[in-house]
């Protein structure tokens, strides 16, 4: 998955767009080196163009796609390029920075787009050492002190840029990837707890048969008329009885354990218990209610701990924002199952409704807004789809859609 984020783009190219405005500035007033003042404004104004519309683009979809993010550096090093062509070509100090769209792509993007620009930034630097506008630096071209004052300051912006760059890009992949890892930490929990209480289900299952054998045998004992003329013997039976009560009801207890994964008996479960578990776990005075269109008996699907803990982020977020009431739907169609999780809040707001899913996404400041996109990729990495909207009330809805083979229902 791409990790580049359009914002962090857009943030780069104003520290560029500055950095260049700065620079044909100081030169042509402050140095008084003659370069194409006008031509190269004109060059940074289209790249501020060219961030405005990113950050229109920023407000639909905060990530952006291979090709997207390749043709956003693709038009950075052309940008640079011309600019470098107006103000002296390969020999301007500030050259090395074609290298930073470079850096990028081989970060972040697949080999082949990073060969291509990588190429591309090539044609560039030989193009630019044989055509280009000098600079008029002085009759002789000997490096002079501002020469030498410029690659001092050329460098050191290469060193502040590209870390800036370096750190921006890769912070974002940290972040989702520690999300992620933290996610995959939770269900290896969950399934450490399943399997606990699969073995609590099966023991209960195991150890029943044993006991009716204990009370057959002490419910003879009892009406034993020899047994029971002795006191102490009888009181032992007792004891021995309501003991095995107790482990009786323990064994109930354990038995109660909707998540069954192991044998035959214990690897299924409805997806009407796995709503209520969340529901259970996340509530907080809110009422649920699940609806069901199937005629017979609700199919038990093969539990997963990744369609556990997606329900449980989605349910979570209902519960946080329902006013009342949290409605589950559970359609089973010929060959699929829809799954339809609404509250009865204010619904998704416009500023959010277009970015759902998305990492970062979050209608309060609390947490980091990527339950939703965990859940999202979660649910589509076993092959099914998620699909987010109002309903006619302006409810919020969440549509989750399953094959039944990938359920094997």
């Amino acid at each position: 998955m791409n990790t580049i984020l359009l914002g962090n783009l857009i943030k780069i190219r104003w520290i560029a767009i500055f950095g260049q405005l700065i620079a044909i500035l100081f030169a042509s007033f402050i140095l008084n080196i003659k370069i194409p003042f006008f031509e190269a404004l004109i060059i940074i104004l289209f790249s501020v163009a060219i961030n405005f519309y990113s950050y229109l683009e920023e407000r639909k979809n905060k990530s952006i796609s291979n090709i997207k993010a390749f043709s956003y550096l693709l038009f950075d090093t052309l940008q640079l390029g011309i600019l470098l062509f107006l103000t002296g070509g390969i020999v301007n100090p500030f050259s090395i920075l074609i290298l930073a769209p470079v850096i990028t792509s081989a970060s972040y993007l697949p080999a082949l787009l990073t060969v291509i620009l990588s190429s591309i930034s090539i044609i560039i630097i030989i193009v630019l050492n044989f055509f280009f506008i000098p600079l008029k630096l002085g009759n002789e071209f000997i490096l002079p002190e501002i020469y030498n004052f410029g690659l001092v300051v050329s460098l050191i912006t290469t060193v502040v840029f590209i870390a800036i760059y370096a750190y921006l890009f890769a912070s974002s992949s940290r972040k989702i990837s520690n999300a992620l890892s933290v996610s995959k930490l939770q269900i290896l929990n969950q399934k450490k707890i399943t399997e606990v209480g699969s073995l609590s289900a099966a023991a209960a299952h195991e150890l029943g048969t044993p006991l009716n054998t204990i009370f057959l045998v002490l419910n003879d004992l009892i009406k034993d008329k020899d047994l029971i003329k002795n006191e102490t013997i009888l009181k032992d039976i007792i004891l021995l009885k309501s003991q095995a009560d107790r482990c009786k009801e323990i064994l109930q207890k354990l038995s109660q354990n909707p998540l069954k994964l192991k044998d035959k008996f214990l690897e299924k479960v409805k997806i009407s218990d796995l709503i209520k578990i969340n529901f259970d776990k996340f509530n907080k005075n809110k009422n649920l209610k699940i609806t069901r269109n199937i005629k017979d008996e609700e199919p038990e699907i093969i539990f997963k701990d990744e369609m556990m803990y997606a329900l449980g982020n989605i349910i979570q977020n209902a519960i946080l924002y329902a006013k009342r009431n949290v409605n589950c739907q559970i359609e089973y169609l010929e060959n699929s199952v829809l799954i339809k999780i609404s509250d009865d809040g204010l619904g998704f707001s416009k500023e959010i409704f277009d970015k759902l899913g998305e990492p970062y996404v979050s209608k309060n400041n609390e947490g980091m807004g990527l339950g939703i996109f965990i859940s999202k990729n979660l649910i589509e990495n076993m092959g099914g789809k998620i699909k987010f909207y109002n309903s006619k009330d302006n409810n919020a809805v969440v549509e989750i859609h399953f094959e039944n083979s990938i359920l094997s229902i």
